[in-house]
């Protein structure tokens, strides 16, 4: 029993393994990291915030719960079920939250149903991201706005782990992003990375307008967490070079994307 026990968790561990590499781990705490971003994100918005806002992608409902006391109603939206689920359970006493299930590439939604829209580390994961920001951009009302934060290719670790031979390889690994795309999506097919270009391609030809974008490092606060005096030394240090040329080898891109009103001839 024992041995089949610990086959069952084995198992277990394998199958949440391959989610996370599929669609990426949610975060389950709040750290300084969050709270940055949170602060970015209301910048980001404006007065937009007030209005109807859309988690494109939430996980667990850690973002939905910071967001609910600026928003009229904010909507989570996660294609996992259980974490679906769990969004639910922990926003269950928040007023004007609500959480629902469904692909990015199909929102459930109609037109121009949002003031924001917060896509948090969430495209690079989903089957067509071309699809899913036409989505977006189709569920955003003119004048609202798009926040999104997507895994930047001149990073220099892979942050969501590798396939190496038929295996699945957790962990921050150097150097893949700079490999050529053909080899580096061989070894990380289960998650895309962007440059500026391929963002721009993303948006192309779409009624909107980009408001903002820039790169940026993370909070490290898990290194924090750890070793607290080199954590936050590297912290300082790397966030610092946000504001040089440097911000290139950041985490994240950082964009603000903005819906115009489309002008239809005669």
């Amino acid at each position: 029993m024992n041995a089949e026990r610990s086959a069952a968790m084995e198992l277990s561990q394998e199958r949440d393994l391959e989610k996370a590499a599929l669609r990426g781990e949610p975060s389950y705490v709040w750290r300084a990291g969050q709270e940055r971003r949170l602060k970015m994100i209301l910048d980001g918005a404006g007065e937009r915030i007030r209005g109807r806002v859309l988690e494109n992608g939430c996980g667990v409902g850690m973002y939905v719960e910071h967001l609910a006391p600026f928003a009229s109603q904010v909507i989570g939206l996660e294609y996992e079920f259980d974490r679906a689920r769990q969004a639910r359970i922990h926003n269950a006493d928040q007023p004007g939250v609500r959480v629902v299930s469904a692909a990015g590439e199909a929102l459930p939604f109609p037109q121009a149903s949002f003031d924001v829209i917060l896509s948090h580390e969430v495209l690079e994961h989903v089957q067509d991201d071309r699809q899913a920001v036409l989505e977006m951009v189709r569920s955003l009302r003119p004048g609202g706005r798009i926040i999104l934060f997507v895994p930047n290719r001149g990073y220099p670790f892979e942050t969501h782990g590798i396939y190496w031979r038929g295996n699945y390889r957790f962990g921050n690994i150097p150097l893949v992003n700079y490999l050529p795309r053909r080899i580096r999506d061989r070894l990380a097919p289960h998650v895309r990375v962007y440059s500026r270009r391929d963002l721009e391609k993303l948006f192309a030809g779409l009624p909107v307008r980009i408001v903002y974008r820039t790169v940026i490092f993370g909070a490290y606060d898990n290194i924090i967490h750890r070793r607290p005096a080199l954590g936050r030394l590297l912290r300082g240090v790397l966030q610092g070079m946000e504001k040089t040329p440097l911000r290139a080898l950041g985490l994240s891109h950082f964009w603000i994307v903005e819906k115009v009103k489309e002008e239809h001839p005669g």
